[in-house]
């Protein structure tokens, strides 16, 4: 079924949502300081190209660190990033078929806004080692 899901997903917005994170990563590696950001972007840029079969967790040994880089990650790409799965979202809630596909949308904003400190596992890991 994850498959199915991934490929549907992929045909209707993943790719258009993959190619924004890239986007961002290339712009954000610019500069020495942005090449942090443009890998967050790149990781999460994968997630949403093929969500179905990851989740994302709380990594406990995030510091300040990740707070600060969550405020400019926010103010340089992640605002953009989080509307464009809003309005993603709401267009594939349209359809009883399209509605799945939109909730994983929403469900990817808050790790399009807050991607430091967080880390991407598969879903059939043991809880052991998330």
């Amino acid at each position: 079924m994850k498959t199915i899901l991934n490929v549907i997903w992929l045909v209707l917005c993943g790719l258009w949502m993959f190619l924004g994170y890239i986007a961002a990563g290339l712009l954000l590696c610019i500069t020495i300081i942005g090449i942090p950001f443009g890998v967050a972007a790149f990781r999460i840029g994968v997630y949403a190209l093929w969500p179905f079969g990851y989740t994302v967790v709380d990594r406990h040994d995030a510091g300040g660190g990740s707070l600060v880089g969550n405020v400019l990650w926010v103010i340089l790409a992640g605002w953009w990033l989080a509307l464009g799965h809003i309005f993603t979202g709401i267009a594939l809630c349209v359809t009883i078929i399209g509605i799945p596909l939109g909730i994983a949308n929403f469900k990817l904003i808050p790790v399009s806004l807050m991607p430091f400190g967080k880390e991407i596992v598969r879903t059939d890991e043991p809880f052991a080692t998330r």
